[in-house]
């Protein structure tokens, strides 16, 4: 009875399990995970300012960019903007590379400009655009730089990356489209121009083009949904040499400079050349006044008929 009374204990005894903590090694989480050696791993895709648009200047994109530039985008510009050109014979003498500044109103003022400007310089021009809005995701990426040539710019602050970029295919003799406002205009009067284009002409010794694009907020702009017909101007300046200038005052003088282009568009060649002699162009910064007076001097003709805005 002994031996029967002792051999459940024994037994319960050897079958009881032993407990055991876990072994801390230094795994995941406090490292990061394996990747399994049978499953192809995708690698993110740069965007924004880090964009790598070197593609988009090889030979091949380029000779389709021409071809869709010359079949597709000119035409569908024709029939959609109409676009008169003006100021060509300032351009016979200038040799690239220049830096092209122009006011902005439109996602339209980018192709007009491209397919305006002659053919010797169309096909090496590249355009600087905001990488937080044409290269915030991979198929804008790819489509900007490939149909427009455009490189990603950083409009909230200065990024040496992008001055870098763009200097650099300065150098290497590419046009560069900038627009000094940093964006689109919000009510079609422009705003107080940057110093992007100054600074890179003054670093790379390139002149500047002042260019003036009249009508595009009336086809696409900033707060007017979809797309309407109309006619569009675009105006060409004289070079500006950066030469014995400093960046301000360089600056300065591209900024009157569309500001005269602007008031030539709107009135005619001679006037304008008057006003600009005693500067006297209309700014087109627009009045100081009310949103809705501001609206009344754009569209209610007079900008077109006065250099005197209504103060009241």
């Amino acid at each position: 009875m002994k031996e029967y009374a002792e051999a459940p204990r024994t037994s319960l005894s050897h079958s009881r399990p032993k407990l055991s903590l876990p072994k801390l090694h230094a795994g995941f989480p406090w490292v990061a995970p394996s990747w399994p050696t049978s499953l192809e791993r995708t690698v993110a895709q740069k965007v924004g300012v880090d964009y790598d648009t070197a593609w988009a200047r090889r030979y091949g994109v380029r000779l389709v960019r021409a071809l869709l530039l010359e079949n597709l985008t000119r035409p569908a510009l024709r029939i959609l903007a109409d676009p008169a050109v003006c100021g060509m014979d300032r351009l016979e003498a200038l040799e690239a590379p220049a830096v092209f500044a122009a006011n902005h109103c439109s996602h339209l003022d980018a192709p007009l400009i491209l397919t305006s400007l002659p053919a010797r310089l169309r096909y090496r021009t590249v355009v600087s655009a905001a990488a937080d809005y044409f290269f915030d995701r991979p198929w804008k990426a790819k489509v900007s730089a490939g149909l427009i040539g455009a490189i990603p710019t950083e409009r909230q602050r200065v990024n040496r990356r992008s001055m870098d970029l763009a200097a650099e295919l300065l150098g290497e003799g590419w046009n560069l489209v900038v627009f000094p406002e940093g964006g689109r205009s919000p009510d079609g009067w422009a705003r107080d121009f940057g110093g992007v284009a100054a600074y890179l002409a003054q670093r790379c010794g390139v002149p500047v083009v002042p260019v003036h694009v009249e009508g595009t907020g009336e086809i696409l702009g900033k707060r007017r949904p979809g797309l309407r017909r109309g006619t569009t101007k675009v105006s060409f300046g004289r070079p500006i040499s950066a030469e014995g200038l400093t960046t301000r005052r360089l600056g300065e003088q591209v900024s009157s400079a569309v500001t005269a282009l602007a008031d030539e568009a709107t009135t005619d060649w001679w006037s304008a050349r008057l006003r600009a002699g005693a500067a006297a162009n209309p700014a087109i910064t627009g009045p100081e006044v009310a949103s809705w007076r501001r609206a009344w001097a754009l569209g209610g003709g007079a900008r077109r008929e006065s250099t005197d805005w209504p103060k009241r």
